[in-house]
């Protein structure tokens, strides 16, 4: 076999194997394909800063939280 083929192949393995190996295999290897998954996700995800604009909402919500738990309640007087 030529290495390029070889190769190939064990890519398009590994890539099947990722995907849907959870559904498809046994037990035990079932739980290693999705931990790869989740390991290649958190991965990917922290390779990108999270969004300034994720922070202004969710602060946005807090303050909107807080007025309306100020306007719920009663002034004493």
């Amino acid at each position: 076999m030529r290495p390029k083929t070889l190769l190939t192949g064990l890519l398009v393995l590994g890539l099947l194997f990722i995907a849907v190996g959870d559904r498809i295999l046994p037990q035990p290897l079932s739980d290693a394909s999705r931990n790869a998954r989740t390991s290649i996700n958190q991965m990917m995800l922290g390779l990108f800063p999270k969004s300034r604009t994720v922070e202004k909402l969710e602060k946005r919500e807090k303050e909107v939280e807080n007025l309306l738990e100020q306007k719920a309640r009663p002034k004493s007087n």
